[in-house]
């Protein structure tokens, strides 16, 4: 029996059709071109996904590092007192307490450099 494939063409079609909304030209307009658009969108979101977090690492050690420097100390010096001294808390929080209290700061800065 012969099988005619234009409902699951237009239905492969759609999905492209769909995922491309809000894209330009013939991103939008071609299936083909779309196809490799939404493919490498895909790849995009998934990089950056990545990406985020280790910036957001980088904006954290910045931030910590900024606030030791004014106690008078250095990021590394810090972060090696506050392992030896089994303080635990992490970059995100101590960037968040560097920033929104800066007397708690201080006091962690006493505890992890002795």
């Amino acid at each position: 029996m012969r099988v005619k494939r234009g409902v699951t063409a237009r239905a492969r079609h759609n999905k492209i059709r769909k995922a491309t909304k809000g894209y330009s030209l013939s991103n939008r307009s071609s299936v083909r071109r779309g196809k490799q658009a939404v493919v490498k969108a895909l790849e995009n979101a998934h990089r950056d996904r990545r990406d985020k977090k280790r910036t957001f690492r980088q904006l954290w050690n910045a931030r910590i590092n900024a606030a030791a420097r004014q106690e008078g100390t250095t990021y590394s010096k810090l972060m090696h007192g506050i392992k030896e001294n089994g303080i635990t808390v992490n970059r995100k929080m101590l960037s968040e307490i560097a920033i929104q209290d800066p007397e708690a700061f201080k006091a962690v800065v006493k505890a992890a450099v002795k």
